[in-house]
């Protein structure tokens, strides 16, 4: 692996670090102040369609898509420096070069299964930034850890599909731009391998018997920038079968196809959280003085400033080699690798942001810093995607497997 950023890369880089200094820092409080306005919390601040159509213009656009007939043909790894960059601002950042989760796995879905038409109707507006989508897997009945326990019912009759469950924390469904679902449930609940008992297809957020029944809350924060997640109950909802998404027991498969890519994404994003992190509490330690010193001279304060980066280069060159893997020997052969970084990375920058909390004082758990709202991402990372837990056992297994 080359560790050096090839031409391509530095010149994105480049283009996007002016980016984020000349129009989404100075947004962050333009967009809170806006946001006081808006019908509802979840509404997007008018700002924001201003950076996407910035974003746009220098190039800035769907840079998360492999491949170059939907996006803009970077590898994995000339993609994560890029998102690193855009994570510290994740409220705007990746909203703005329309490289925001959920959207970004449910492109790459489409892209890779969906049909010609499932495409042109919803895959084109998306990676033109006109709508919003949401995944919807999570059951709040069930050890959603586990996706084979899925309870939502997708029921054949005639040429369409009922659907019938209650899912939950399903993110981004509270934004009103959010038109479409995919949603997750078992079309053959008997079938032997239950592996082969879950289908996805697509609802349109208007289709009757949809009910987003209530937001909910992540350590108290409405997530409005993230668009929300939402209680939704699909009460016999009726689609055609046309809106099936791949083939009838698909559906365990597509999601770990999304899941992975969705996995380092995240991770990525996560390491330019650590990094402002690490620049706020520089920045606090030189201007404040604490029993006749700066806090920079504290001993304590070194140490966290000083093992924060050292994490933070470890945690990069795992993504980074995760990234190489991914690229040159594809997602499966990539497995350890992603579930290791998938482990180390949120748990790593939740220690980093709760030190730079701990340097702010007070000011850390309010909003006059990004800090707190940080945490509170970077903890439900930990859950998202899979619970550490989950990673961790697939991960021994297959280290035991080579000594047993």
């Amino acid at each position: 692996m080359d560790f050096a950023f090839d031409a391509r890369t530095e010149e994105l880089r480049g283009r996007l670090l002016a980016f984020m200094d000349e129009y989404v820092h100075p947004a962050e409080e333009v967009a809170e102040r806006q946001r006081a306005a808006l019908p509802s919390p979840w509404h997007t601040p008018p700002v924001v369609e201003e950076l996407k159509a910035a974003a746009r213009a220098r190039g800035l656009w769907n840079l998360f898509m492999p491949g170059d007939e939907y996006g803009a043909g970077l590898t994995n790894l000339q993609y994560a420096p890029l998102a690193e960059i855009t994570g510290r601002s994740p409220q705007l950042a990746p909203t703005a070069l329309n490289c925001a989760a959920p959207d970004t796995g449910n492109m790459e879905l489409l892209a890779q299964f969906g049909s010609g038409r499932q495409r042109a109707r919803w895959l084109e507006p998306l990676l033109a930034g006109e709508i919003r989508s949401a995944f919807a897997m999570t059951e709040p009945d069930v050890a959603s850890s586990d996706a084979t326990n899925v309870q939502t019912r997708i029921e054949r009759d005639g040429d369409s599909y009922v659907i019938t469950g209650r899912k939950w924390y399903i993110s981004g469904a509270m934004n009103p731009a959010c038109e479409i679902f995919i949603v997750m449930g078992k079309t053959d609940p008997g079938a032997e391998d239950v592996r082969r008992q879950q289908s996805m297809v697509l609802v349109p957020r208007d289709t009757p018997g949809v009910e987003v029944r209530r937001a909910m809350k992540v350590y108290g924060y409405e997530d409005h920038y993230h668009g929300g997640h939402a209680e939704i109950v699909f009460d016999r909802v009726r689609v055609p079968v046309e809106n099936l998404i791949g083939e009838e027991g698909g559906g365990f498969a597509i999601a770990q196809a999304r899941l992975g890519p969705g996995r380092i994404h995240h991770c990525m994003r996560l390491i330019g959280m650590a990094e402002r992190a690490i620049e706020l509490m520089c920045r606090r330690a030189a201007s404040r003085t604490a029993f006749g010193r700066p806090l920079a001279a504290q001993g304590v304060v070194q140490e966290w400033i000083a093992d924060a980066r050292v994490a933070v280069e470890q945690l990069r060159l795992l993504v980074l080699k995760t990234a190489w893997l991914m690229d040159t020997a594809g997602n499966r052969a990539a497995h350890t690798e992603i579930q290791a970084i998938k482990i180390a990375t949120p748990r790593t920058v939740v220690e980093i942001l709760d030190r730079a909390v701990q340097l702010h004082g007070a000011g850390g758990v309010g909003q006059d810093f990004p800090l707190a709202e940080l945490w509170a991402a970077a903890r439900t990372l930990r859950l998202a995607d899979g619970p550490d837990e989950v990673h961790q056992r697939s991960l021994a297994r297959r280290e035991l497997r080579r000594h047993l």
